[in-house]
């Protein structure tokens, strides 16, 4: 897909030429899982599969869309409630709830038309669908002639998700899918909400492998993670006061500290704190060159999140086992959520090709699943393409 095909998509559905072209892409996270939401920091970049999105004004008295990849059409109020647009796994509550999100900031918002079409794999751990929001979200501030900040209009789409669709997500995918930079990965710090690009060195690939299993995030164990994180505060801050979030908890302090809460709380925190840790240490390691420790970080997060967090699965740990059995591989860990989706893995660029065969073949034999596995480029964040 590119700005000419989903214009052209456009002009089929609705027979003009649409008023606006956006991108918006998906995301890899190299550090930092499941830290957004308690304040931490983490390493994600944009990857080079993006969502496309047409539109233009409507002249009818609802929002009208048009999905290429389902062959869908969906409409809705230009002034949504949840209720009115599909059930949890229908693609029309993302679109419909940015839109929901600009009335709510006070933004006036006509009827419009668009068009949709995504290259993110729904449910593979990439952000599809902050991919869409934010897509959609640039373009309407575009066609309305409304203006976010990035990191404002990062917070808009994440609103959309957390009480339009329901996803009690952090901050982290929105926001790498506006404000990332091409051949960098952003250091982004959910306590004060500032970021710093870090350079990936140039000898290194970022290998993404698609395990195939699916999860829906609203209907999945993730809400339930978000609840014990915050169990977990509320049960440090009676202790200790000056705890806010499992960002304030000092690490060296969390043994003492932790005895207070049960299991599998204590497993959540922990895992939070010592991967805020991790994002440190990993960033400075990026900085230095240190490429072979950065990788063992990755592997150790992993397993952190397998056992600590408890969100890998079988075919996760197929795939894992299946990179760190490969030459040239530094580190591997899943991406995302978990509950199935996809795992990043950082390898030597004199062996990515090898390596992206060889991985297909052990997860398959692991298996018996066919994996989709690519090199992936860290990209540049959303942008306007084309404008009437």
């Amino acid at each position: 897909m590119n700005a000419a095909a989903i214009q052209l998509a456009f002009e089929a559905a609705f027979g003009e030429t649409p008023a606006v072209v956006a991108r918006a892409p998906g995301r890899v996270n190299l550090l930092g899982e499941h830290v957004d939401y308690n304040q931490g920091l983490a390493l994600p970049c944009a990857i080079d599969r993006s969502s496309w999105i047409a539109v233009g004004a409507s002249y009818e008295p609802v929002c009208r869309l048009y999905s290429v990849d389902f062959d869908a059409w969906a409409s809705f109020d230009p002034a949504p409630s949840a209720a009115s647009v599909g059930d949890e796994s229908s693609w029309a509550r993302y679109p419909a709830g940015v839109a929901w999100a600009f009335r709510a900031a006070g933004q006036p918002l006509d009827p419009f038309r668009a068009v949709l079409s995504s290259e993110v794999p729904i449910g593979a751990g990439l952000s599809s669908s902050a991919a869409i929001e934010v897509g959609f979200a640039l373009a309407l501030q575009h066609l309305f002639g409304t203006s976010f900040e990035p990191l404002a209009l990062a917070r808009l789409c994440q609103q959309a998700e957390n009480d339009f669709v329901g996803v009690h997500c952090g901050l982290m995918d929105q926001w790498t899918s506006v404000s990332a930079e091409a051949r960098h990965a952003l250091l982004l710090d959910f306590e004060d909400l500032s970021s710093q690009l870090v350079p990936l060195p140039d000898d290194l690939a970022i290998v993404v492998a698609d395990t195939g299993v699916r999860r829906a995030l609203a209907a999945s164990a993730y809400n339930e993670r978000v609840g014990e994180c915050r169990e977990a505060v509320r049960r440090l801050h009676q202790e200790e006061p000056e705890i806010t979030s499992l960002r304030s908890v000092p690490p060296d302090s969390f043994e003492r500290i932790s005895r207070v809460l049960p299991e599998p709380i204590r497993s959540r925190a922990r895992h939070v704190v010592e991967e805020i840790n991790r994002v440190r240490a990993g960033a400075r390691l990026l900085a230095e060159g240190e490429t072979d420790a950065f990788g063992r970080l990755m592997t150790e997060a992993h397993l952190s999140l397998r056992d600590l967090y408890a969100v890998s699965g079988p075919e996760l740990e197929a795939m894992v086992d299946a990179a760190l059995d490969l030459p040239g591989c530094l580190g591997t860990r899943l991406t995302g959520a978990g509950f199935g989706g996809s795992t990043v893995s950082l390898v030597r660029r004199s062996s990515a090709e090898d390596f992206v065969s060889q991985l297909k073949d052990g997860y398959q034999a692991r298996t018996g699943r066919t994996a989709d596995v690519w090199i992936c480029r860290a990209e540049q964040g959303a942008q306007i393409l084309e404008a009437a």
